[in-house]
């Protein structure tokens, strides 16, 4: 877009604020909206001036750090950083061996083991499958122990509502101490818009408890146009754009300087059918426009992972996952999540796609860096000095010294001859990343963890399951 365009998208997304407004399902919200000087009517439906938004805006950080229990694995949101996380909540997990089945408990720890395991995920991410052997109002305390146990990456914690956003920050002051907690980022939430134009109390809970404990937050309207927005490209955009902005305000409200990724998650639907289409044409544009828009606000920006509608890891797996990615990457996101495992509309985790997906991330983030400019690049020695014309340049010192290092490599895709690949037991790419994710868990190393942190933490998660009401659930 021309900056007269994006004038425009920001100027349309103003007037869905200020006329249409964003309803606020929660009454700490409104009051605290009502006395930052926004308009509420009786239906809760929250009005803002432009000053507000603008305020907002310069008070959101333009990069921030995401840390954990391992030092040396912090990463930046912001600038050129780009930061990608494992699929997020599927109830169903698949592999060659067992087929597609409900996740358990013990497929989450080998999603958490895995992604520590590879050097193509930066962040753990969270409900990497749903772990359904666990009573549904204890899941939050397992979900964290798994990532805080097994992992040593950044992690996002457990946020689909205010009572387990706390657990989260709680389980990570026993981890990293209240001081660190209350003044570094070590969780990070997804805060769903309900498209179009609602956040409800969950959401706005879980702001209070990260962003007001500083921890991160991802802004994140989903929105399947045609249904939930517009069957239109700008119509769309528009009302992600306001929608992320309507959240922003009441995540600097409740603390200036919140960290907070604008982070529309943006799809189609099949009019024909009602289906969600992840990775159409329509939805990466809408998704290039809001890049732009994340770009001129200075906010880092969330982009779209490997969504695929296939239900196995087919040859429409491989298809729509570059689809969805490659276009992902060239807006130059700061952070994807659902980078690896996603099948079926994001119901399931597919251990064979996760391993696929890593090749696939792999690839992008090579061809995310660029080129070097270095003056070793150039090769002059070799160029003008030892290969003369019809010669090659296998042997040259250049390349002898670069031949293990020179380009981007991925074992899981097969590159030998025919004959080659016959006499090796003519594997297709499905069956050679049954034997990578295992191989993955098995170069896993376990990061450990201190004994007395190690009993404060059940000590804590024992207590809180006879505290949970199941009810706040339902």
């Amino acid at each position: 877009a021309t900056e007269e365009q994006a004038q425009k998208i920001h100027d349309v997304s103003l007037r869905i604020l200020s006329e249409a407004g964003i309803a606020f399902y929660d009454e700490v919200a409104l009051d605290t909206l009502r006395e930052a000087g926004a308009e509420v009517d009786d239906d809760q439906v929250v009005r803002f001036d432009p000053e507000m938004v603008e305020a907002a805006l310069a008070q959101a950080p333009a990069e921030f750090q995401h840390k954990s229990r391992n030092p040396d694995k912090t990463v930046t949101y912001g600038g050129d950083n780009i930061v990608l996380a494992p699929v997020a909540g599927p109830p169903y997990v698949m592999d060659e061996d067992n087929g597609r089945r409900e996740g358990q408990y013990s497929d989450l720890v080998n999603f958490v083991k895995m992604a520590n395991a590879t050097p193509y995920l930066h962040n753990q991410g969270t409900e990497i499958c749903v772990p359904s052997d666990i009573p549904f109002h204890e899941r939050a305390l397992d979900i964290n122990y798994a990532h805080i146990r097994w992992g040593d990456m950044p992690m996002m914690g457990h946020y689909p509502i205010g009572m387990t956003a706390r657990d989260s920050v709680e389980m990570a002051r026993i981890v990293h101490g209240a001081d660190r907690v209350a003044s570094e980022h070590f969780l990070m939430g997804v805060i769903n818009v309900s498209s179009p134009r609602r956040l409800d109390d969950r959401m706005l809970g879980t702001i209070r408890e990260y962003g007001g404990t500083n921890q991160a937050l991802v802004l994140t309207p989903f929105i399947l146009a045609g249904a939930m927005g517009p069957a239109a490209i700008l119509g769309t955009v528009a009302q992600a754009n306001a929608e992320v902005l309507g959240a922003l305000v009441y995540a600097q409200l409740v603390k200036p300087g919140a960290p907070c990724i604008y982070g529309p998650f943006l799809a189609t639907l099949d009019l024909q059918s009602g289906s969600p289409v992840f990775g159409s044409a329509e939805s990466l544009l809408a998704q290039s426009l809001c890049g732009q828009m994340a770009q001129r606000y200075d906010m880092p920006f969330r982009a779209a992972g490997t969504y695929v509608s296939s239900k196995v890891t087919d040859m429409q797996a491989g298809y729509e996952a570059v689809m969805a990615m490659l276009p992902s990457m060239l807006t130059k996101p700061n952070f994807v999540l659902h980078a690896a495992g996603w099948l079926e509309n994001g119901l399931t985790t597919g251990y064979e796609k996760f391993a696929l997906d890593l090749e696939l991330c792999g690839v992008l983030l090579a061809l995310a860096q660029g080129v070097s400019w270095d003056e070793e690049e150039w090769a002059l020695d070799s160029l003008l000095n030892e290969v003369p014309p019809g010669g090659h340049h296998l042997g040259t010192e250049h390349t002898m010294n670069r031949f293990r290092t020179a380009f981007h490599r991925t074992p899981l895709f097969d590159h030998d001859s025919f004959a080659q690949w016959e006499a090796d037991g003519s594997k297709d790419a499905t069956t050679r990343a049954t034997a990578s994710w295992k191989a993955l868990l098995e170069r896993y190393e376990d990061p450990g963890i201190d004994d007395a942190i190690d009993a404060e933490l059940r000590d804590f998660m024992e207590r809180r399951r006879r505290e949970i009401d199941p009810a706040d659930f339902q």
